[in-house]
Formats: structure tokens, sequence, C-alpha cells
């Protein structure tokens, strides 16, 4: 794949991220082959923070610190040798910027995660958002921003073997057990949780076999993965993550929620973009038939992650996270 043919098929999730779209032609448009991707993602990641290092105020110097983070990450969705270090540097910017513009932000650790926690102390509801393949904490920005308006908190996390994690751990498949620490280490009683991509399937599975998740919200997540159909870049990177091509093709082959649904009581709206088709990826539509109070939305125009289409889901999704979670209407 050239360059340009790379570039436009992170168009949409790149922009969805929140990056400046004119900035992302300009950086793309430089780029000879996508083994340039990563230095020149990380180039302008500098740049922004540089940029927040000459800010006049804190907000400024915030929300560049922001945006560094953003550049950061998407450094890593192209082959990179130092793709963990682009990860370590989206993290270290994200936590300066929330230092910045979020005093009482406050970082949690435990076995198999880390993240942010964000939001009033008396929320009236904590979601967790779950990443996915190749995505982190750093990537749903946007949709932390739209929780937080309503006036939940929310806990933005790397689970193993994603995100700053990806360099130390490998994929889980018992993710529930990892929410389950979660919960315990924000001590809630109860989250809602929204997983996105292969976070989708992390969060459902999690929500059929982990009690106090209450409220659940998929985007773009599998309901099933075939992997002699799946595309080559796909199980490279699925091989990255579990540590090798065997390691990969059995935790995909665990990649069924075909039992799990049944079993999935929390209050379920599944999100899927009609043009997101990848083979051997059976999307979400079975997931919200089969969960007793599960409902879908199809975006006839969304592709994968709906980075083209948020304002058909980004509001409703939050609505019914909010409304399930606090028991009122937003």
């Amino acid at each position: 794949m050239s360059a340009t043919e790379f570039a436009a098929a992170q168009w949409t999730r790149a922009t969805g991220t929140g990056v400046d779209p004119h900035e992302y032609r300009r950086v793309t448009n430089g780029l000879a082959c996508v083994a340039d991707w990563g230095p020149s993602f990380l180039r302008t990641g500098h740049d922004h923070l540089r940029r927040a290092q000459d800010a006049a105020s804190p907000l400024s110097k915030g929300e560049h610190l922001l945006m560094a983070a953003r550049w950061f990450h998407l450094a890593t969705l192209a082959p990179y040798p130092e793709a963990h270090r682009a990860a370590a540097e989206a993290d270290h910017a994200l936590g300066r910027a929330l230092t910045v513009l979020e005093p009482d932000a406050r970082r949690v650790n435990g076995e198999g995660f880390t993240g942010w926690l964000r939001g009033p102390a008396d929320a009236p509801g904590t979601v967790v958002v779950v990443p996915g393949l190749d995505s982190a904490k750093e990537e749903f920005l946007d949709l932390m921003s739209a929780l937080l308006a309503r006036g939940l908190a929310v806990f933005a996390m790397d689970g193993p073997g994603q995100g700053v994690l990806a360099a130390t751990t490998t994929f889980v498949p018992d993710y529930e057990r990892v929410v389950g620490r979660v919960i315990n280490a924000l001590g809630v009683a109860r989250i809602g949780l929204v997983g996105l991509s292969l976070g989708g399937y992390f969060a459902a599975r999690a929500a059929a076999l982990e009690p106090r998740v209450a409220a659940l919200a998929t985007v773009s997540g599998p309901f099933r993965l075939d992997w002699e159909r799946l595309p080559p870049p796909v199980r490279d990177i699925m091989a990255m993550r579990t540590g090798g091509a065997d390691a990969a093709h059995e935790f995909v082959r665990q990649v069924d929620l075909a039992a799990l649904a049944p079993r999935i009581t929390a209050p379920l709206l599944v999100v899927d973009g009609d043009q997101d088709v990848i083979p051997g990826v059976t999307n979400g539509e079975p997931l919200a038939r089969l969960a007793p109070h599960g409902s879908y939305l199809s975006v006839p125009h969304g592709d994968h992650l709906l980075g083209n289409a948020r304002p058909d889901w980004l509001p409703h999704l939050s609505d019914h996270l909010a409304h399930t979670l606090t028991g009122t209407p937003v």
C-alpha cells in the first residue's frame, strides 16, 4: 500500500480522533512511503509540545498537549520500530494535559490496566472507555468530553496489550477480570462500559460475566472473528498484540459472543457503520438481537469507528449511557 492510500484509509479515523484535517493533509502529503508515517507523526506531536511550552495561557498549553497526545497515538497506527516510544509519549502528553486542564483528574493503575479518572467526585455514574486492537485511551477524547458534559465520571483506560501497556503485556481472553479490577480500583458499585472496535468485544464479554456492569455500548465491535478470512494486516497487528501468530489464532478463535450475548442483562446499544466491511469480521447486529435489552443503531454512511459520522451516533450513545446510569433524562 502506498503512503497516499494508507493516509486515505486512516483519514476518518484520524480526524475523528480530533486532529485538524488541514494539518493531517499537510503531514500526510509529505510522506514518501508508509515507513515515514511514524516519524512524521512523532515530529508533529513534538511541534505541539513546543507550542505548549510557548503557550500564553494554561488553557492553550493544555490544548496543545492534548493535540500532541493525539498525534503521538496516531504515530502507532503504521508499522514503526518506535511505536512503543510513541505510545509512551502519548501517555505522557495526556497526563501533562490533564494536570493543567483538570487538576482533579486521577491516574489509576492496577494489574493489567492503567488510565485516567476524570469528572466530578460525586458523579451519578462512571463510564469506563475500553479501546480496541490498536487504539488507546488517547484516541477517544471526544467521546470522553461528551460523557463528561452529561455529568458522568469517565475512566479512560489501556488494558493488556493496549496503548502504553502494549510494550510489556499482551491481550488476555478473560478481559472481564481486568474490568473487575478496574471497578474495585475506582471504588464504585457499578459502571457503564463503552467499547470501541475490538474493545466492543471486550466490553460485551465483561458485561456478560461481570454483574457490576450496569450499562453498555459498543462501537464497531465484532460479534465474531474468522482467522482464515481476516486481512493480513489485521492478522499481523493481532500477532503483535497477542505475542505471536499462534497466540493470535487462538485468541481470534475465542472472539465469539453467541453464547455470551444472552447473558448481558444491562441495557445495550450497538452502533455499526454500514460501510464498515472487513473480511472475517461479523459486525454487531447479532449482539443487539441476542442480548435481552439490546438496541441497534446502524449508520448507512458510517465506516469503522464512524469517524465520518460523529453527529449520527455520539450524542445518542452518550445519552444512552447517561440515562441508563442515572435514571434521569438528559
